[in-house]
């Protein structure tokens, strides 16, 4: 029986779609701390074929362990045997076919949650041995994720460096890429991380642009290009996602959180949030609050 499981929640497009997960438009509950299921389940549901889409935020590892595959990443096809490894950071456009045996699972993880490791973030590459040791430390993850015990969240942090690092000591041969549209890919990817530093503190596309050493109008060409949306939007993004969170799980008022987030003028914060979230931010808090009494904040 194919499962999935979202485990640990947390309250654009253009030629290129932009998705949460495969065929999930970004929506209210567009952001889970971890989420895993089996290939089969998604891909049969689309004829086995993934088309190219790519991910902002979402970090994924899939690992074939039966039938046959085969990944674009960035415009390189690779086939995927039995046992093989697709590693898959965020923003790098990917697609799928798969044969209607196939068997594996797909984890995906929010990017950031793999930073601030020591370890540089792996590239997008296929490995196709030596993954014995990257299917232990996926289940060992998902077992966690469906069982928390005691020092939960401790455990969960050591399974996803424990990952990471397997990651990097399999893929010694990472899926090679260059050219322009690999640069826009890695200023696309400090651009986010850069955002998720501090998007409290400035929205600024200049403050942005010159810490990643581009021009504003190269940092929105890149935005574009890679991410499907200007910069600015990238940043009104990631702070509507923090207000979301405040809504749902503080007891802040609304001029408290918009003061949290660097805005001055509550009118200005209220009207700003409305128009991102299609109602007032009273009407969010209390319409998620009536539909979602079970969810508990899990740190």
């Amino acid at each position: 029986m194919d499962v999935w499981r979202i485990v640990l929640y947390y309250p654009n497009m253009d030629a290129i779609p932009t998705y949460g997960l495969y065929g999930e438009v970004l929506g209210v509950r567009q952001h889970d701390w971890l989420h895993w299921e089996t290939i089969q389940s998604r891909s049969r549901l689309h004829g086995y074929r993934i088309a190219p889409h790519r991910h902002e935020q979402f970090f994924q590892v899939l690992h074939l362990t039966g039938g046959w595959g085969r990944v674009t990443l960035d415009g390189a096809v690779h086939e995927l045997a039995q046992s093989a490894v697709a590693v898959v950071p965020a923003v790098t456009v990917h697609g799928y076919e798969f044969s209607d045996d196939v068997q594996g699972i797909v984890v995906t993880m929010m990017e950031r949650d793999l930073g601030g490791k020591g370890l540089a973030l792996p590239d997008a590459m296929v490995i196709q041995s030596g993954t014995e040791i990257i299917g232990e430390c996926l289940g060992r993850l998902i077992e966690e994720a469906d069982r928390p015990g005691p020092g939960h969240d401790l455990a969960m942090h050591a399974h996803l460096s424990l990952l990471q690092i397997a990651l990097h000591r399999a893929g010694q041969q990472p899926t090679p890429a260059n050219g322009e549209p690999e640069r826009a890919r890695l200023h696309a990817q400090a651009f986010r991380r850069l955002v998720d530093q501090r998007f409290r503190q400035t929205r600024r596309i200049a403050d942005y642009a010159s810490e990643i050493g581009v021009s504003q109008t190269h940092l929105n060409r890149i935005c574009r290009q890679a991410l499907g949306s200007s910069a600015l939007e990238v940043i009104e993004r990631r702070i509507i996602l923090e207000v979301r969170r405040q809504l749902l799980f503080s007891g802040l008022s609304i001029k408290q959180i918009g003061a949290e987030l660097g805005y001055d003028d509550p009118a200005y914060f209220s009207r700003f949030v409305t128009r991102a979230l299609g109602e007032a931010p009273g009407v969010f808090r209390r319409r998620m609050q009536a539909a979602q009494p079970q969810v508990a904040n899990l740190g």
